[in-house]
């Protein structure tokens, strides 16, 4: 199934059986219609996806990205704990194509973490007696 929407958070990446990675996140699809009467609606879904392919993706993939979504789509169902049986569109992502800048949001967050990751080692000093 090919779909196209925008992702509702941040990906999360998480290890699986060892080193297996995936990234996960879920995409909102949005249907704009008018009825009969002329009133316009709009219906949301969710879809929660998992990307296998390449974790490092997950830097680019971030709330209020555009994506467009190739993949396996099936409904999963689950009981809540008031015994009610729910149901979830679940993605098993082939291929994900990105629209519009995220680029520069994934860089942003890229130095922010280089900056966190420095401070950490450093003790939060920084040391100006180091050759390099």
């Amino acid at each position: 199934m090919l779909f196209t929407g925008r992702i509702t958070a941040d990906a999360q990446t998480r290890t699986v059986s060892g080193d297996k990675q995936v990234t996960n996140f879920t995409v909102a699809l949005n249907q704009r219609y008018k009825t009969k009467a002329g009133e316009k609606k709009e219906k949301t879904a969710f879809v929660n996806c998992s990307y296998w392919v390449n974790p490092g993706l997950a830097v680019y993939l971030t709330k209020g990205a555009i994506v467009e979504i190739s993949g396996w789509v099936e409904a999963q169902t689950w009981e809540n704990r008031d015994g009610k049986v729910q149901a979830d569109l679940v993605c098993s992502v082939d291929t994900v194509k990105l629209f519009g800048n995220t680029t520069a949001k994934a860089a942003d967050k890229t130095e922010e973490k280089k900056a966190q990751s420095k401070k950490a080692v450093a003790g939060g000093e920084e040391d100006d007696d180091l050759p390099f």
